[in-house]
C-alpha cells in the first residue's frame, strides 16, 4: 500500500482493529528485519577521501566501505548548502517542494541588505523549519517497526521541529544549531548532548553513542535505523596537537606550494589540500566511523545491514574556513559548480554484487528514501519521495532509468555562490543565473572542471535544457529572487575588489602560518586536551 500519511494502515483496517492492535501489526519488531546505518558528514568534499584520490587526507576506515561495497563517482547533494540537502534526504523531495532552499538562519528578502553586500537581487524567502506534514524517512521507518536514532547534527528547525518531532525516537545531539556551538571538544554547549570527560572529542562521542544504541537494540532484538550525522567537518576547524603535528610534517614532506588560492569570479578559492587542522578533523571523524564499523563487523551485523556514507554538500573551498581543495572540480560548498553539489557516496550492503566496484550513474540525495525502503522490504511512498528513485538495482549490477537532475538556489552564499538553478541530463549540465538571465552549458564528460562554457557550440542544447529547467521550476512552485531597488553597483564592486586583493592576501598568509612549526591555535580550543602557552 502506498500512502503519503503518518500511518500506513488504511482507515478500514483501523476501524476493524483497535488502535493499539493496529499499531502492533505495523510495528512487529521482527528481529530478522535488515538494519540501516546512514552516515552523513557535514561539508565533506568529493575529493576529501583517500579512495577518491586525496594524497593528503587519510580515511582508512571510510575507505573500507569502498572496498567492501560500491563507490559512486557521480553522486550529488540536493543543494550546495546544508539544510536544504538534509531536508531532501528526510523527505525524498527536491528543495522547492519542501521549501527549504537555504541554510536555516540565513537572511533573505529585504533583510539581506543588512549583510552589506549591495547585491543586485534580494534572495527569495524560504521555509525556516521542516514542515510537520512531511512524512519523513524516520517516521516511515518508525511506523514499520524500526527504532529510530539520530546522533549529531539536525539543522532543520528550532524547538518544535527537532528530530523527535519528525520521527526520531532517540536523539543524541540534534537540535537547532548547524555547527558545533561548543567546538569539537567537551563542553559541547548542546542541550541534546551531555558533556563528556575532559578531552573527549565530539565525533568519537557520536560514534560511541551510536554503538551503545545498537547494543541496546540487539538485546531487544529490535531492527534499527541509525542516522549518524556528524558535525564534522564543519567549521570551526579543531583537532589535537598530535594530529596537527602529523599533518604539518606530511605537508612539508609532500611539498608546500608557494601559492594556495586563486580568485574565481568572486572569492579566493583554495587550490591545495594542505590544511593540517582540517586533515586532523577528518581523521577524528574517520576514527569514529571506524569505531562503528568495527563493532558492526565484530557482531556480524554487516550481513544484514545497509551502510551509507555521504555528505550534505561540497567541501569548503571558499568562505567559512577556506579549508580544502576539490580539483579537478570547480568551486565548493555554496557554489553552483560541481564542487558545490557533487559529494562522496559509498554504500555497503548484502545486495552489493561486486564489492569494490564503482558506479558512474548520476544519483542524488532524494534517492535515499526509496532506496532504504526497498532494501528493508517496505512499500514505497511515491507521493512523499516523489523526486527520488531506488538505486538498489545499481548495487545489484542492474540499471535505473535515465532522468534529469535539478537544483534551485535562489540565494547568495557566503562561499561566493550566486542565485542560480541547474539541470544535469546525461553528461550535459546547464546553469541559469538569476541576476542577468544568462546560461552556462558544460559537458562534464569532456570538461569536468567546467572551465569552458559551450553555449556557442551547442545553442540547441542550451535551448532544450533551459526549457526543461523552466518547466521544472514552474511545476515545483520554485520561489525566485527579485530585483533590489536599492542596488548599488559601485559599492558591490568595491566589496568584490577587496575580496580579490586584501582577502586573497590574508588567506595566503593564514595558509602558510598554520603550516609553521611554531603555530599555535586560538586559546578557546585544545584547552581540554593540553594547555597551550
Amino acid at each position: 500500500m502506498m500512502m503519503n500519511c503518518k500511518y500506513c494502515l488504511s482507515a478500514g483496517i483501523l476501524s476493524l482493529l483497535g488502535v493499539e492492535e493496529a499499531m502492533a501489526v505495523e510495528r512487529p519488531g521482527d528481529s530478522d528485519k535488515p538494519n540501516i546505518i546512514f552516515i552523513l558528514a557535514d561539508d565533506f568534499g568529493w575529493k576529501d577521501l583517500s579512495c577518491m584520490g586525496s594524497e593528503y587526507y587519510e580515511t582508512p576506515n571510510i575507505d573500507r566501505l569502498a572496498t567492501q561495497g560500491m563507490l559512486f563517482t557521480n553522486a550529488y547533494a540536493a543543494c550546495q548548502v546544508s539544510s536544504p540537502s538534509r531536508a531532501s534526504i528526510m523527505t525524498g523531495k527536491y528543495t522547492p517542494r519542501h521549501g527549504i532552499t537555504n541554510w536555516i538562519g540565513e537572511w533573505s528578502g529585504e533583510k539581506w541588505r543588512a549583510m552589506g553586500r549591495h547585491n543586485k537581487l534580494l534572495p527569495a524567502p524560504y521555509e525556516m523549519r521542516l514542515a510537520p506534514d512531511e512524512y519523513t524517512l524516520a517516521e516511515c521507518m518508525r511506523d514499520h517497526g524500526y527504532t529510530t536514532f539520530i546522533a549529531g547534527k539536525w539543522h532543520l528547525g528550532g524547538e518544535g521541529s527537532w528530530p523527535e518531532d519528525h520521527g526520531f525516537m532517540i536523539n543524541k545531539g540534534g537540535w537547532t544549531a548547524g555547527s558545533p556551538e561548543g567546538g569539537y571538544f567537551t563542553p559541547y554547549a548542546n542541550p541534546k548532548l551531555e558533556d563528556g570527560p575532559a578531552g573527549e572529542n565530539l565525533s568519537m562521542r557520536l560514534g560511541k553513542e551510536t554503538v551503545e544504541f545498537i547494543k541496546e537494540q540487539q538485546k531487544k532484538k529490535q531492527p534499527f535505523f541509525v542516522y549518524l550525522s556528524f558535525y564534522a567537518v564543519h567549521a570551526p576547524l579543531q583537532t589535537t596537537p598530535e594530529n596537527w603535528a602529523y599533518f604539518q610534517e606530511k605537508a612539508e614532506r609532500l611539498g608546500i606550494a608557494e601559492t594556495g588560492f586563486m580568485v574565481d569570479r568572486t572569492l579566493p578559492v583554495r587550490q591545495t589540500q594542505d590544511h593540517p587542522v582540517y586533515a586532523g578533523l577528518i581523521r577524528q571523524m574517520d576514527d569514529a566511523v571506524g569505531y562503528v564499523l568495527d563493532y558492526v563487523e565484530k557482531m556480524g551485523l554487516d550481513r544484514n545491514t545497509l551502510i551509507i556514507f555521504t555528505s550534505d554538500n561540497g567541501g569548503v573551498t571558499s568562505g567559512d574556513d577556506f579549508a580544502t581543495a576539490l580539483l579537478p572540480l570547480r568551486g565548493g560548498k555554496g557554489r553552483q559548480w560541481e564542487g558545490g553539489i557533487r559529494v562522496p557516496l559509498l554504500i555497503r550492503c548484502p545486495a552489493c554484487e561486486t564489492p569494490g566496484s564503482r558506479c558512474d550513474v548520476p544519483v542524488i540525495g532524494t534517492d535515499f528514501y526509496p532506496t532504504i525502503l526497498e532494501f528493508a522490504g517496505l512499500s514505497l511512498q511515491p507521493q512523499q519521495h516523489m523526486d527520488g528513485v531506488s538505486i538498489l538495482p545499481l548495487l545489484k549490477g542492474d540499471t535505473i532509468p535515465e532522468r534529469p537532475l535539478f537544483w534551485h538556489y535562489p540565494h547568495y552564499g557566503n562561499q561566493g555562490g550566486e542565485p542560480s538553478s541547474m539541470i544535469r541530463e546525461g553528461d550535459w549540465k546547464l546553469i541559469y543565473y538569476h541576476e542577468d538571465q544568462r546560461c552556462e552549458l558544460y559537458n562534464l564528460a569532456m570538461d569536468i572542471s567546467e572551465s569552458e562554457p559551450l553555449n556557442i557550440q551547442y545553442p540547441e542544447k542550451v535551448t532544450e535544457l533551459k526549457q526543461k529547467l523552466d518547466a521544472w521550476l514552474l511545476e515545483t512552485g520554485a520561489k525566485m529572487p527579485v530585483a533590489d531597488k536599492q542596488y548599488e553597483p559601485v559599492e558591490e564592486a568595491k566589496i568584490k575588489l577587496r575580496w580579490k586583493t586584501e582577502l586573497l592576501e590574508q588567506k595566503e598568509k593564514e595558509r602558510i602560518r598554520v603550516l609553521q612549526k611554531d603555530w599555535v591555535p586560538n586559546e578557546d580550543w585544545w584547552g581540554s586536551v593540553v594547555t597551550v602557552d
